[in-house]
């Protein structure tokens, strides 16, 4: 039975709190592709649900890379299957979000002027999918295309949220923080990252007045992380050395 929309959201909520978050995807795909518009708490537990799924996995990952290169003969060869499990995994769930995005949420939030907010946020969602799919490829071609259509989601989600959302609005400054660690970490563009989330920042401190206070607390954290990041790229830090993923404030 696939539930009512309540029944689902409830379930949601209920796989969260048992850190379940496999069976979370699964009700909240449930919620997505019902042809409703999702809101911000909705958006959210979405947002949450594959975000905890292919964390746990890209951690995974880059241990088993790690220990892989350390050793040799039959233990890297074992590590290396191991590995490629996981990569499965990992492919499967960021195809099925970017299905659902590219299906059901992002045209309907481009159906009318008022989904600025959640047309960026799902745009934002695509690109990082996109990313994370471009960290674990080995073949060159399949990188190579994961981070063009990663580029072109961020891009996209950019120009957008430019035209449409204030400065400081906070699914403005995650798309940018995200975009930023794509540039640095995948394009291997430290200059680009660094400009990005220099002018993010500035143009961000500037727009925080205008904010109510819930909203001020929102982009001051990510503020934040862009300013750290910032300054871990002008140290000279090379990708990949202890950046904040912006998937830590994805659910803001």
């Amino acid at each position: 039975m696939s539930g009512t929309r309540d029944e689902n959201l409830f379930m949601a909520r209920l796989a969260e709190q048992a850190e379940r978050y496999e069976d979370m995807i699964e009700y909240m795909k449930r919620v997505a592709t019902m042809g409703t518009d999702l809101n911000v708490d909705e958006r959210n537990l979405l947002s949450v649900a594959y975000k905890n799924y292919v964390s746990a996995r890209r951690n995974s990952w880059r241990q088993m890379t790690l220990l892989e290169q350390r050793e040799g003969g039959d233990r890297a060869a074992w590590i290396a299957d191991y590995r490629r499990t996981v990569e499965s995994e990992l492919e499967a769930k960021c195809n099925d979000i970017i299905s659902i995005l590219d299906t059901h949420l992002i045209p309907q939030a481009q159906q009318s002027s008022s989904m600025a907010e959640p047309q960026a946020f799902f745009m934002k969602m695509k690109g990082d999918y996109f990313r994370y799919s471009a960290e674990f490829q080995r073949d060159a071609q399949a990188k190579a295309t994961a981070a063009d259509s990663a580029n072109g989601a961020y891009a996209s989600a950019l120009q957008h949220a430019e035209a449409s959302l204030g400065a400081a609005n906070p699914v403005r400054l995650g798309l940018a923080l995200n975009y930023s660690v794509f540039f640095n970490e995948v394009m291997k563009d430290p200059a680009q990252a660094m400009e990005l989330a220099r002018k993010t920042c500035e143009s961000g401190n500037a727009g925080l007045p205008a904010l109510s206070e819930e909203e001020q607390r929102d982009s001051s954290q990510i503020l934040q992380l862009l300013t750290d990041n910032l300054q871990l790229w002008q140290s000279g830090a090379k990708p990949g050395e202890a950046q904040l993923d912006g998937t830590a404030v994805e659910d803001l």
